[in-house]
């Protein structure tokens, strides 16, 4: 079964993630885009640094492009913000990114671009699952042609997502303000899409994991959390750098360490920038927070008048609501997150840039502004586990979520979200159980005003059975 998940489809690189495979879902975003577009079909197709992310890349443009379906297709290695802000620049009718972002190194996954150069919207998420359910029934003979024939007769278009890209963020960023602060900046591609990128902004800036490296070296996970940068967070308070910066597999999510080296998470990250856009920059717009992002958003909202919606986990439901609506911000837990002043998409770039041109304007070091938000909002220590497990398990945990238990330990629950999983809310703190939409885990979040507070939280949640 191929299923699209949180974010999109992503499998075990030759067990679920075959080329059989890809070729199927490339032939039901072919159809898809023809049902939408008859005779001017396009579509955008980039590519990560994992294992054969070129090959099968290539193998889903020829399968489109058998179908009459013109395929602009990244000549290099490209960010998935790359190739969402190529998908609404060509107005193709669908973007598509083989990547599986933060995964281990094992994976390989297909990701779905609207035209308004975000995330697919759920339904067209739906509506291409049709199509691979009628197809998946009765899977047909796939006929085409080699990448360079269609490359020839003009179907299948190679061209650079890079450049155009980063003269976009240089529009958008004031680099001449962080380039002549002096901030010294060290950043960790962490062998992902953001390699070969930082140096074309900052050229003073050093690197760590910055080669080409689909095993992804000494790395477990390309995912911008504590756990998986101890060597920035080395780098940075041996090199006395004024921050650090991380981002994931295809580069959409932040991670960022302060000049003490200290993990400053997305949660802190967010209220930063949300700060930045209302009190500096003076943009209006509500807000949007996926249901595990710190309730530090809501006291902030509140505070200043600002609508807040809060939604499931997944940035294709903060997605929608950019593309439809007037939103200053929005974003989840995970360190992804969007603004008003970019395309309604994720991107680890061109936050880090903002984030450095908050620091640069405000004349602060990073620790600096993270400690304003405490003087301002009080404690929030935040603290994510992922658990693997087997469904039987997971379905027992859920089972026991279900029954809405009056305590967890010695803390009284207030009220429960079911939202999206369970959210548990306590005097000064929160607990969250939901399953992964991309991997066979449970996911336990927990927000307290001490960190005992959130291991209590976490540790009550793990016995739930």
């Amino acid at each position: 079964m191929i299923i699209f998940g949180t974010d999109g489809w992503r499998g075990l690189i030759a067990r679920d993630f075959t080329f059989e495979n890809v070729q199927t879902v490339a032939l039901a975003t072919a159809l898809y885009a023809l049902k939408i577009d008859k005779k001017k079909a396009s579509v955008v197709i980039g590519y990560d640094a994992r294992f054969l992310s070129k090959e099968f890349a290539q193998e889903a443009a020829c399968v489109m492009a058998s179908k009459g379906v013109v395929v602009h297709i990244t000549d290099a290695i490209a960010s998935t913000p790359q190739v969402s802000f190529a998908t609404k620049q060509k107005k193709a009718t669908v973007g598509v990114v083989i990547t599986a972002s933060h995964n281990p190194a094992e994976y390989n996954g297909y990701k779905l671009k609207s035209n308004t150069g975000g995330p697919a919207f759920p339904e067209e998420i739906a509506e291409l699952e049709k199509e691979l359910a009628v197809l998946e029934k009765k899977r047909p003979a796939i006929k085409f042609k080699t990448f360079d024939e269609y490359v020839k007769e003009k179907l299948v278009r190679p061209f650079g997502a890079k450049e155009s890209y980063l003269r976009y963020v240089k529009r958008k960023i004031d680099m001449p303000a962080i380039i002549k602060s002096g901030i010294k900046v060290m950043f960790d591609p962490m062998h992902g899409a953001g390699i070969y990128t930082i140096k074309d902004l900052l050229p003073k800036a050093d690197e760590i994991h910055g080669d080409y490296n689909p095993s992804f070296g000494e790395i477990d996970h390309p995912e911008p959390m504590a756990e998986y940068l101890p060597t920035l967070i080395e780098k940075v308070k041996e090199g006395k750098y004024d921050v650090g910066l991380a981002t994931d597999g295809d580069a959409d999510r932040l991670g960022a360490v302060d000049e003490n080296g200290h993990f400053v998470d997305s949660h802190k990250v967010f209220m930063l920038l949300m700060k930045y856009l209302y009190e500096d920059k003076k943009k209006r717009g509500a807000v949007a927070k996926t249901i595990a992002l710190t309730s530090m958003v809501n006291k902030y909202c509140e505070k200043h008048g600002i609508k807040l919606h809060e939604l499931p986990i997944g940035f294709k439901h903060v997605s929608k609501l950019m593309a439809t609506d007037k939103i200053l911000i929005g974003g989840e837990e995970s360190g992804g997150l969007g603004t008003i002043i970019h395309i309604p998409e994720r991107d680890g770039i061109f936050n880090g840039m903002l984030l450095l041109e908050m620091m640069a304007k405000r004349k602060k070091k990073l620790s600096e502004l993270v400690d304003e938000l405490e003087d301002e909002f009080g404690v929030h220590r935040y603290r994510r586990r992922d658990v693997r497990t087997t469904e039987k398990i997971k379905q027992d945990i859920l089972k026991a979520c279900a029954k809405k238990p009056k305590q967890l330990g010695r803390y009284k629950v207030t009220s429960i979200d079911t939202k999206d999983g369970y959210k548990f809310f306590i005097d000064k703190g929160w607990l969250l159980i939901r399953a992964s939409g991309t991997e066979p885990l449970l996911r336990y979040y927990a927000e307290a005003d001490s960190m005992n507070k959130v291991n209590e939280l976490l540790e009550e949640g793990l016995k739930m059975k």
